[in-house]
């Protein structure tokens, strides 16, 4: 396995990363400016195409894949270059960017059928993002560690909206080598990277927490302004004030305006926090931990995902309460 010292000079080990895989671009238009290198974006949906964005605007070639032709027509009318499976993505990539649901979706583009971890060479770097449970985060980067390929546990936060901006909060953890490697994608992508450890799983375990008070935040907001519709308020007057008192959460104020828009096209979508709070809910139980808010906002989420919502934006447990309690929300404008 390549090792890097703590002295190295990290500019000189990029510089390196470029001439190993330049070549491959030789004659391409899209060639990367001098500081820059080549690198494949898996999965692009509204965070992974904003994160190519960032990368792209960065001087990076980006080449993406997804499993939607549409997310793929729109890289390569950003800028970037489509590809038609994974493998083809990472062909050349200094770095590849897994923006994947889950630990399953992860584990295909990494090790399945043209997946991209047995193209890669000694010293490329993953950068997994998708939210999974802290064991599949180690088990991926132990399996990438025996052909050579370093392992970044890199789950983020902030949304569609900062991930087009570069400006993701990345909880991540892996070894001083794939901090290094991956360090020009995350110069890019994030305006915040904390660096919570030397393994795989730590960022994973952090993601989690974070999941945990984000969906617990969601719920919490679609019972509240549900709650004031009932009560006959202006639930925009009710948004305008929460969002100037101590009960705001940032959750409140930037999922609420869905509502109020009736507007659930998904940013993010009700399955996510299915997924995850599940997982939440299987690490208490592991641990005979008890979560008796998290299991509860788990509930609302299922419930609205049964209600044949799992689909659509995550503040739609505000339209299956309003159902259940007769109560009108604006609205719906994006269907």
């Amino acid at each position: 396995m390549i090792k890097i010292n703590d002295s190295a000079n990290i500019a000189s080990y990029h510089s390196i990363l470029q001439s190993l895989f330049s070549s491959a671009l030789t004659g391409n238009t899209h060639m990367a400016a001098d500081t820059g290198l080549q690198i494949a974006v898996i999965g692009l949906g509204s965070m992974g195409v904003g994160m190519a964005r960032s990368l792209m605007r960065a001087g990076h070639v980006v080449r993406g894949y997804d499993v939607s032709e549409t997310a793929i027509a729109a890289l390569v009318n950003a800028g970037g270059i489509g590809s038609t499976k994974p493998a083809e993505a990472a062909t050349s990539a200094a770095i590849v960017v897994v923006v994947v649901v889950n630990a399953a979706q992860t584990e295909a583009v990494l090790f399945g059928e043209g997946g991209v971890v047995p193209i890669m060479p000694a010293g490329g770097v993953i950068i997994s993002c998708a939210t999974m449970a802290p064991d599949a985060a180690r088990a991926f980067a132990i399996r990438c560690a025996q052909r050579n390929v370093l392992y970044l546990d890199a789950p983020m936060s902030g949304g569609a909206a900062r991930a087009g901006t570069g400006e993701l909060t990345f909880m991540a953890s892996g070894t001083p080598e794939a901090f290094i490697a991956a360090r020009p994608a995350l110069d890019a992508m994030a305006g915040k990277v904390y660096e919570l450890g030397d393994e795989a799983g730590i960022g994973a375990s952090f993601k989690i927490v974070n999941q945990l008070l984000a969906g617990v935040h969601i719920a919490a907001a679609c019972e509240a302004i549900t709650f004031a519709a009932k009560l006959g308020l202006d639930i925009a007057k009710v948004y305008e004030v929460i969002t100037a008192s101590a009960g705001n959460s940032w959750m409140f104020e930037n999922r609420v305006p869905h509502i109020l828009d009736g507007n659930y096209s998904p940013k993010s979508a009700v399955n996510i926090f299915t997924k995850d709070l599940g997982i939440v809910s299987d690490i208490g139980r592991a641990e005979t931990f008890p979560l008796p808010i998290a299991t509860s906002a788990l509930q609302l989420f299922l419930m609205t995902a049964a209600a044949g919502m799992g689909r659509d934006d995550d503040a739609s447990p505000a339209r299956l309460i309003a159902e259940i309690t007769g109560i009108e929300l604006p609205a719906r404008k994006d269907s």
